[in-house]
């Protein structure tokens, strides 16, 4: 079996209606697949699974057999201390990751037919070469008319709703704490994609009570997170003190440094500038959830994370992906469909955003004026273009429906 059928079985989900466990002979529930990774690392991030009554977040590898993970020598490099669960064919030895942890395994079980494997490997190869692209560019560029304002209001409350989903599993973690939960999205999104996983474990394993209590001092809020994320510099004599006082005072264990991201990323975007920005927010923005919740217009709340070297392209991107959803869901919380309304009507004050798929939509003549344009049209591209689930989109149905009224 080629490696790629796995990752096409893992990704389409058709391992569901299959007891899954470790090769310990826990139980493991699949709650999200991830997101695939073309790039270095682990082949899926950002992957949420329960193994026995505990929850996870993070990465996972998938391989044909368990030793594969030593013939990558996954077992020396630390990229892979983030695998929450090595996914296999056949497990035939136990592996472990660069700290000499046992990283936990599942045989994936899923159909066995030989005539359906066969007919799942024809349509992976399908999958990968076409990875990338869009089925209907042909068609919208001829016509991009082909998608209406209607289908994009839906894929944006789609987005939203997938947004929401995720913050009430955060809120599970949270036993309900919404401000808890907002600290860690934050954080998440301090890391802008590259440092996102990093950042969001760096939020779990400081507790935003213990924060608080230091909530005055800005030096001490720098130290706690920077300490905790394994960033004081062999230099940084002062900073290390103080941290090695608060890690004590609050049985803290700090972070490996080398799971964060530096290469190829320019000084303004570095995990150690990240964090003293956040740093900063957490000091000048006391009750920020209840700021947030209370205020309404775009203009009163890009100033709540005006941050020393913050951009407004960064600032953007923290009202898009964590503002605007947390106002969404706790408005919906509140069976306040008006006010969840409003607050998915801010995406369109705020400029869109720019990366290689929006880029694409672009060159097939799509109209990208804001926010709202780019969220609907990321959440087509990754919910339904990259599945090839054409039928379910609206501009897949009117291409089939115009392809079989030909046919009469």
């Amino acid at each position: 079996m080629p490696e790629i059928l796995l990752h096409y079985i893992w990704e389409h989900c058709l391992w569901a209606g299959y007891s899954q466990q470790t090769t310990e002979g826990q139980p493991v529930e699949i709650l999200s697949v991830g997101e695939h990774n073309r790039d270095a690392g682990p082949d899926y991030s950002h992957a949420h699974i329960r193994i026995g009554n505990k929850e996870w977040i993070g990465n996972i590898e998938i391989h044909i057999c368990s030793s594969d993970w030593i013939k990558h020598h996954h077992h020396t490099d630390p990229a892979y201390d983030t695998v929450i669960l090595h996914v296999v064919r056949t497990a035939d030895k136990p592996v472990y990751n660069s700290r000499g942890e046992l990283v936990p395994q599942c045989e994936l079980q899923y159909p066995s037919d030989k005539d359906y494997l066969s007919g799942l490997f024809t349509a992976a190869q399908q999958m990968d070469s076409a990875a990338g692209r869009i089925g209907c560019a042909e068609q919208l560029l001829h016509d991009p008319e082909l998608m209406s304002e209607g289908w994009r209001k839906t894929l944006l409350h789609k987005r939203l709703e997938c947004k929401r989903e995720s913050i009430n599993r955060l809120l599970t973690i949270t036993k309900g704490s919404w401000e808890h939960a907002l600290y860690i999205s934050l954080a998440r999104n301090f890391g802008f994609h590259t440092n996102s996983v990093p950042f969001e474990e760096l939020a779990i394993n400081t507790p935003l009570s213990y924060l608080q209590k230091h909530r005055n001092s800005l030096f001490q809020l720098t130290v706690l997170l920077m300490g905790q994320a394994g960033l004081i510099g062999a230099d940084e004599e002062d900073l290390r003190k103080e941290y090695e006082f608060l890690r004590v005072k609050f049985n803290l264990e700090p972070m490996d440094a080398s799971i964060w991201k530096h290469a190829r990323m320019r000084p303004q975007n570095s995990p150690e500038l990240r964090i003293r920005q956040f740093a900063q927010l957490l000091f000048r923005s006391e009750a920020l959830l209840s700021k947030i919740l209370d205020r309404h217009e775009l203009k009163e709340l890009v100033p709540l994370f005006e941050v020393d070297k913050m951009g407004k392209s960064s600032i953007d991107i923290l009202l898009i992906n964590t503002v605007i959803p947390y106002k969404y869901a706790y408005a919906l919380h509140l069976n306040e469909t008006t006010a969840a309304e409003e607050a998915m009507q801010l995406m369109a004050q705020i400029s869109p955003e720019n990366n290689t798929i929006i880029r694409q939509w672009r060159v097939l003549g799509q109209q990208v004026s804001n926010a709202a344009d780019t969220q609907a049209l990321l959440h087509l591209y990754l919910n339904y273009c990259q599945h090839h689930d054409c039928i379910n989109c609206e501009v897949g149905y009117k291409i089939f429906q115009d392809r079989q009224l030909k046919l009469f």
